[in-house]
C-alpha cells in the first residue's frame, strides 16, 4: 500500500537566516525548549518528538538522509513544506526570500517527482505579490499553499486577504492551516511562570500554537470565508487542531440564526476541511474525527522532522478498518485533492 504523507517540512537556511530575527522578536520562547530535557524515545511502536538539534538538522535534509528514512519506514511520498513564519520579514527582502525559497523546494520537486511534492509559500506581508506568487507557484506544479499562523496581526478571514483566498478557490489549490506563535502577549500572559523549557513547550507544540491554528479556522468559519469560496479546501493537522472536538458545542453556542452563514458550523467544517494525524498516531483520536468527516477527508501525515517515523505506517495497517478506507487515507484523498 502506498504511503503519502502531507505534513512534512524542511527548511533552507537562507530563509532560516532571513526570517529568524523577526521570530525571536515575537516569540521569547522560541530556543527554550530542547535545552534541559534530551528526548528519548519511549514506545518505539510509535512516532516520538525528535530532540531540537537533529531535527533542525533533518529540516535542511532534502536528499539522500530524508529518502533513506523513508525507505526505512515505508512512506512512498512527502508532500514538503516550509517550518517558520517568513511572512513576517517586511518589505522587498521578506517577498524575495519567499520566491527564492519557492524555487529551492521547486528544485527538489523536479529533481525527485515520485517522492517529493510541495506546499508553496506566499508572501503574505504583501497581498499584491502573494497573488502574483501563487499564480507563478501553481505553474511550477505545486500542489496547494500553506501558512504557518496568521498572516499577519489580523487573520485569514480579514478582507485583506480575500484576493489570495480568491485565487485559491478559482485555483482549487488547497490551503494547509499549518499552527503558528500566538501573539506574544497571549504567549506571556498564558504561558509564561514555568520553567522556560516548559513555557516553551506549552506555549508551542504542546498547546498554544494547536490552538493559534484552530482559532483561525473557526474565524474563517464564522467570517463566511467558505461560504464565499465554495471550492476553497482547508486541511488542518493533528486532527484538526481542536476544532472537531468542539464542533457540536459550536453549533449550539454560534447557530445560524447568529451567523447568518448558509450551512452550520458543522457542515462546513465537514465539506471543505481535511484533518490528519500529524504524527498523533491514536486510536481514539482516529475514531472520533472519522466519525465527524469520514474516512474520505482524512490524509495521512507524520510532523517529520519534528516526529520520527517509526511506526507511522504499521499505526495505519494495524487500524480495524477496511482496506479501502486505510488505502483512502493513505493515498488516495491526496492523490484526489493534489491531483496527483
Amino acid at each position: 500500500m502506498k504511503i503519502i504523507a502531507v505534513e512534512e517540512h524542511i527548511q533552507s537556511p537562507a530563509l532560516a537566516k532571513v526570517m529568524m530575527p523577526a521570530m525571536l522578536a515575537q516569540a521569547p520562547f522560541l530556543l527554550d525548549w530542547g535545552k534541559d530535557v534530551a528526548d528519548s524515545i519511549t514506545d518505539p511502536s510509535r512516532p516520538q518528538v525528535i530532540a531540537a538539534g537533529d531535527s533542525l538538522k533533518k529540516l535542511a535534509d532534502v536528499g539522500e538522509g530524508r529518502l533513506r528514512e523513508m525507505d526505512e519506514y515505508g512512506i512512498d511520498m512527502q508532500m514538503l513544506s516550509y517550518a517558520g513564519l517568513p511572512q513576517l520579514v517586511e518589505g522587498a527582502a521578506g517577498v524575495q526570500a519567499i520566491r527564492a525559497a519557492n524555487d529551492y523546494l521547486s528544485e527538489k520537486m523536479r529533481s525527485n517527482p515520485s517522492r517529493f511534492g510541495g506546499f508553496a509559500y506566499l508572501p503574505w506581508q504583501d497581498v499584491n505579490a502573494a497573488v502574483s506568487e501563487l499564480e507563478r507557484v501553481h505553474k511550477l506544479g505545486f500542489k496547494g499553499v500553506l501558512i504557518n499562523g496568521r498572516p499577519s496581526e489580523k487573520w485569514l478571514d480579514n478582507v485583506e486577504y480575500e484576493a489570495v483566498l480568491a485565487k485559491l478557490d478559482a485555483l482549487e489549490m488547497p490551503l494547509f492551516l499549518h499552527p503558528g506563535l500566538p501573539f506574544e502577549q497571549v504567549q506571556q500572559a498564558y504561558y509564561a511562570g514555568f520553567k522556560r523549557e516548559v513555557s516553551a513547550r506549552l506555549s508551542m507544540f504542546a498547546w498554544g500554537w494547536h490552538n493559534e491554528a484552530g482559532i483561525q479556522l473557526i474565524r474563517m468559519i464564522l467570517g463566511g470565508v467558505f461560504d464565499k469560496f465554495p471550492q476553497l479546501n482547508v486541511i488542518m493537522g493533528h486532527w484538526g487542531e481542536l476544532v472537531p472536538y468542539y464542533l457540536q458545542r459550536l453549533d449550539d453556542s454560534i447557530p445560524q440564526q447568529a451567523t447568518g452563514l448558509k450551512r452550520t458550523i458543522t457542515e462546513t467544517f465537514k465539506a471543505q476541511v481535511y484533518v490528519t494525524p500529524s504524527g498523533m498516531m491514536s486510536n481514539p483520536h482516529f475514531v472520533f474525527n472519522r466519525a465527524i468527516v469520514g474516512a474520505d477527508r482524512i490524509l495521512f501525515s507524520v510532523d517529520y522532522p519534528y516526529l520520527s517515523m517509526n511506526g507511522a505506517r504499521q499505526w495505519l495497517e494495524n487500524l480495524d478498518i477496511a482496506q479501502e478506507d486505510k488505502e483512502k487515507i493513505a493515498y488516495k484523498n491526496a492523490e484526489r485533492l493534489f491531483k496527483l
